[in-house]
């Protein structure tokens, strides 16, 4: 059984036949709280520092100074083979992908309480494309700076595209909620209610709970002459109001913001005696509502209608100009929630006079007013979500800690130190859990006598992160800390700079990493003497050291004391903390000097094993897990291996540019994308190479961004059982038993989770559960 796309007609630009009909309740998603989408704005040029004077400047498509869009006939001379309609267009791949959250919101074999969630990480993942793709997008054409996207659209046909399958996905997003997952929460005794379906019974506590937490948080405004529009926050859910003065007769119109320091959902009730646990739930804005009377005493309530901003929140930040990046940023961080309207989300039965001020005085257009059933920003729903109900969830599952960190029974703790002197491990979260082995192991190095330095990137990391505190205790006990802070981690700016002062404060060296690119590797080096010297301990993984994300993000890590490791995280540690442009490295490969190149390289040869092979020889075969492929070098590289029959499986979480299964073209090209419970994050690149895999893991995905405008890393696997783990998992993803979607030619991604017998496929995750604890059972048993 198979679940269609988006229509075509506006996803494909080429052409391709719509689709007739989708199946609407067929069946994440999140952002790093869900998926990142950076801004490519113009002002991040590539070309910055001595970080990036030595890009080879080979086998790169024509692009824009922007590094995001290329003009039409911008082809070079190795793309002249190739078809111009190659491409798809990456903004509304993205839209697909939350489609598919939304596809299994729609599962009625996903746990309920799981499909709610699935609802609100929709919403927010959706929340975070406007303010920052959608208003890139507007901000590019607002200064003239987008010209036709790669794969063919003029900026002011996408925008269009973006807002009617925007629409699209929003009204399908509240019927799913309303007609499909409200009912079935009922059914099981969790109720969203209105204020009109409860008693005076139930409305008591809630009276009370106004009065006391509430209203004095409330701050209506009017607007009359003496009291402008006032200025409406992105996110904020508001209610309109329409007021009448009793004596003259005339009308007024005030805005009144729901608080965000309260639940967006409030319990009403606990039914404890009852067989089942009932909970019921009123939304916010329905208890304001009721009691708007005491905000505007002596006036006439006559209607409310509740509606919601969102606003460009990219931030801009000329580093180049700015003596103090902290400072910088923290400024910019002010300007944020000042930027732009881009979306006006109302209740479908707003007044229209209500509507045509709102418009007017935020500047909105028709095509950026989104009508919606209320309940609006169904982010809340999360509250309803984490309901203690383990029925309704999915199984319990707790990380095991990885074999070779395990100590034996009659063992005490074990050395983390030790274990990895004596051996690689690779680990694999959050099916090893990353508190026993990343946050062991910089813990370990922070109290251990012998360790002389600490070295480390910070990306996101938890507000009370044990890594953060490791890193305070090494520095106090004298030891040499570094720390690599990217203060510029989308939406997790002001986190940043928090503990980037707290380490500064402990004695941290803290730097923030080369001008005009962000530091998005993930890199622990720890330089220990030994009785034999100084031994580098090196951590490099695909995922950020935060331990919260851990339990729900899939990632590689990998521990080494390999010396060319060592000695390449020294000289990139080097070069991001002083001055070092001349580096070069054995076994990683770093953006933005070497990634697209050594990538592309590394296809190249597999298209000249796979042609130079000996008859009956093992085809050339190349997989890709990442979360986006973009880039249009590699993409056209995987091609160019496609046509020469290099077989290529992509296994992608969001945006894929690349067309599969085009005659002629990429007809031996596979697209899959897999979703569940935990997000699909790591990074792998496998490149057959004639019997002898070439295997790397780490943090950059195939986008602009990673390659050009991050510093990125990629090690090479080394380890011939770490070879065949990640060979294991490749097969399970790709069996046609597995669970998940497959792109097609004409754009389109078709769900696969039914046998032709009618049984669920295979959930990959659910079988690496199983997999990683037959591991751990087998090394016990040792």
């Amino acid at each position: 059984m198979s679940t269609g796309s988006l229509t075509t007609t506006d996803l494909d630009e080429h052409g391709a036949s719509p689709v007739d009909e989708r199946d609407r309740f067929a069946d994440d998603a999140t952002s790093e709280s869900g998926p990142e989408t950076g801004s490519e704005s113009g002002s991040e040029a590539a070309e910055v520092s001595s970080f990036t004077s030595t890009v080879p400047n080979r086998r790169v498509t024509a692009r824009a100074p922007n590094g995001r869009f290329v003009g039409p006939g911008a082809a070079t001379d190795h793309e002249g083979d190739l078809p111009a309609d190659r491409y798809l267009e990456r903004e509304l791949s993205w839209l697909q992908f939350n489609e598919r959250v939304l596809q299994l919101a729609m599962d009625p074999a996903v746990p309920l309480l799981e499909r709610t969630r699935f609802l609100a990480i929709f919403a927010d993942n959706l929340d975070e494309y406007f303010m920052v793709r959608v208003a890139g997008l507007k901000r590019r054409i607002a200064t003239g700076l987008a010209v036709r996207t790669a794969a063919g659209l003029e900026p002011r046909e996408l925008i269009e595209r973006i807002a009617r399958l925007a629409h699209e996905l929003m009204h399908q997003h509240a019927g799913v909620f309303q007609h499909d997952v409200r009912p079935a929460l009922e059914d099981e005794g969790i109720t969203v209610v209105r204020w009109d379906d409860l008693d005076d019974d139930d409305r008591e506590p809630l009276h009370y709970f106004f009065a006391d937490r509430v209203f004095p948080v409330l701050t209506p405004l009017a607007v009359d002459p003496a009291h402008p529009f006032p200025y409406i926050s992105g996110l904020s859910l508001n209610l309109a109001v329409l007021l009448q003065n009793p004596k003259t007769g005339s009308e007024h119109f005030a805005r009144v913001k729901v608080p965000p320091s309260l639940p967006r959902f409030i319990l009403v009730e606990e039914d404890v005696d009852s067989e089942v646990d009932r909970k019921r739930f009123v939304p916010l804005e329905d208890v304001i509502a009721s009691h708007l009377d005491q905000l505007f005493p002596g006036m006439l309530v006559q209607e409310h209608f509740s509606f919601r901003v969102t606003r460009n929140e990219d931030l801009e930040v000329e580093e180049d100009d700015a003596e103090n990046l902290l400072t910088a940023l923290e400024k910019e961080l002010t300007r944020r929630r000042f930027g732009p309207p881009i979306r006006l989300e109302v209740e479908e039965e707003i007044d229209p006079k209500v509507l045509d001020m709102l418009a007017r005085e935020l500047q909105i257009s028709e095509r950026e007013i989104y009508r919606l059933p209320t309940p609006l920003d169904l982010r809340g729903l999360f509250t309803v979500a984490d309901v203690d109900r383990s029925d309704l969830e999915f199984p319990k599952f707790f990380p095991r800690t990885h074999p070779d960190f395990a100590p034996t029974e009659s063992a005490k703790a074990i050395d983390l130190l030790t274990a990895v002197r004596h051996k690689d491990v690779l680990v694999q979260h959050p099916y090893n859990s990353f508190s026993t082995s990343v946050q062991a192991f910089i813990e370990q190095a922070a109290n251990d006598p012998k360790v002389l330095a600490i070295k480390q990137t910070l990306y996101r990391t938890s507000g009370d992160s044990p890594i953060i505190d490791a890193l305070i205790d090494a520095a106090e006990a004298g030891k040499q800390v570094l720390a690599v802070v990217e203060i510029k981690a989308r939406f997790d700016e002001v986190n940043n700079i928090s503990w980037a002062r707290k380490l500064e404060e402990a004695g941290v060296h803290v730097v923030y990493g080369v001008v005009g690119l962000k530091t998005h590797a993930k890199l622990c080096l720890v330089v220990r003497q030994e009785s034999d010297g100084l031994v580098r301990y090196c951590h490099i993984g695909t995922g950020n050291y935060n331990p919260k994300t851990a339990r729900v993000y899939e990632d590689f890590g990998l521990f080494t004391t390999d010396p060319q490791v060592g000695e390449d995280l020294s000289r990139l540690f080097n070069l991001l903390s002083g001055f070092a442009p001349r580096s070069k490295f054995k076994r990683l490969l770093v953006a933005p000097r070497s990634v697209r190149s050594g990538l592309v390289d590394l296809i190249e040869d597999e298209i000249g094993i796979h042609l130079a092979r000996a008859k009956g020889a093992q085809p050339g075969r190349i997989v890709l897990k990442a979360n986006s492929i973009v880039d249009e070098a590699l993409i056209d590289a995987l091609y160019r291996a496609s046509m020469a029959g290099v077989r290529v499986d992509i296994w992608v979480r969001g945006i894929c540019a690349l067309r599969p299964g085009v005659e002629g073209l990429s007809e031996n090209v596979r697209v899959r994308s897999i979703l569940g419970r935990f997000l699909e994050h790591s990074r792998v690149f496998w490149f057959e190479h004639g019997g002898d895999p070439q295997v790397y893991i780490g943090s950059a995905d195939m986008m602009h961004r990673n390659l050009d405008r991050r510093v990125e890393a990629l090690v090479r696997i080394a380890d011939p059982g770490h070879i065949v783990e990640l060979a294991d998992l490749v097969d399970l993803a790709f069996a046609e038993t597995t669970s998940r979607w497959d792109l097609g030619s004409d754009g389109r991604w078709v769900r696969h989770h039914l046998a032709e017998s009618g049984e669920l496929l295979d959930d990959l995750q659910e079988k690496l559960i199983e997999r990683h604890d037959k591991r751990r059972r087998k090394a016990r048993r040792r």
